[in-house]
């Protein structure tokens, strides 16, 4: 993909979100990206734990980054439209080590990325500052790859984790955006909130797009957009739901003999031929 591509379809990916809600089904694989693209969305997210079950890890960043960089790149190759890959906490805990990670995705053709603030599943976080300076180095990175207007999400996981107080999370990570989209992120991904009274507050106090994860039992698409939600993903949720799938047929096979369970399969004729020959 040349650079004038890549600088193309991050600009199509920025607009996508400006005046309307970017809905994100994530991607795991190539094969997932692909039917998920055939479905019609606009662009594709990637899951880190999708990625990592896949590759045989927990997710939690446990993965390398070269692991992660080549799993981008595949789906990248099998879809046309933009691709914001999730590089967890960057593959490293300092701005010199997400901005390998950045200049690497960029080489395997992403134009997006969540980019999380915390250091490990469950905490800590890095502070404001130290995030910033994560963000601002990932910046830097794009600019020098020749794709300036790499998308930037910067993920926090105050709410995900619990991290402080209950009463002063929202102040928390009102006061991380304002930090966040000074040192040059273009979005706010808050996982773990879904309350819409408190997303509508932070929506009007964040200078960022705010971007949710839904799944089962969160509010609907148009909910959210209410709230002042523009970006909404879902996580690992259609890769659970794909494995259980797995479960579940192999289970009915062993044990009554049938195959009900696979009556919904995508066509392989349609599937196979969504891959080009190399």
């Amino acid at each position: 993909m040349s650079t004038d591509q890549q600088r193309a379809k991050a600009a199509t990916l920025r607009a996508l979100y400006e005046d309307d809600v970017l809905v994100l089904p994530n991607a795991w694989d190539a094969g997932s990206a692909a039917v998920i693209a055939a479905a019609g969305v606009r662009a594709i997210a990637t899951t880190s734990a999708g990625v990592s079950w896949a590759l045989g890890y927990p997710d939690g960043q446990n993965l390398s980054r070269a692991q992660a960089v080549t799993a981008i790149g595949r789906i990248v190759r099998s879809v046309e439209i933009p691709v914001t890959a999730d590089i967890e906490g960057g593959y490293g805990p300092a701005p010199e080590d997400v901005a390998a990670t950045v200049r690497a995705v960029i080489e395997a053709g992403a134009v997006g990325i969540n980019l999380e603030d915390s250091l490990a599943p469950g905490g800590p976080l890095h502070d404001a500052d130290a995030q910033s300076a994560r963000i601002r180095a990932a910046r830097q990175a794009a600019q020098e790859a020749g794709v300036p207007d790499l998308v930037i999400n910067a993920r926090t996981d105050v709410f995900l984790f619990g991290i402080g107080e209950e009463a002063g999370r929202l102040d928390d990570v009102a006061s991380r955006a304002a930090a966040y989209a000074e040192a040059g992120a273009d979005g706010l991904f808050v996982p773990g909130l879904l309350d819409l009274n408190i997303l509508a507050e932070l929506a009007n106090r964040t200078p960022l797009p705010l971007n949710v994860m839904a799944g089962p039992g969160a509010p609907d698409v148009e909910e959210l957009r209410k709230a002042g939600v523009r970006r909404v993903s879902v996580g690992s949720a259609i890769s659970q739901a794909a494995y259980g799938l797995a479960k579940k047929a192999a289970t009915e096979i062993l044990a009554s003999g049938t195959y009900t369970t696979l009556n919904d399969a995508e066509d392989f004729g349609a599937l196979n031929s969504a891959f080009p020959v190399h």
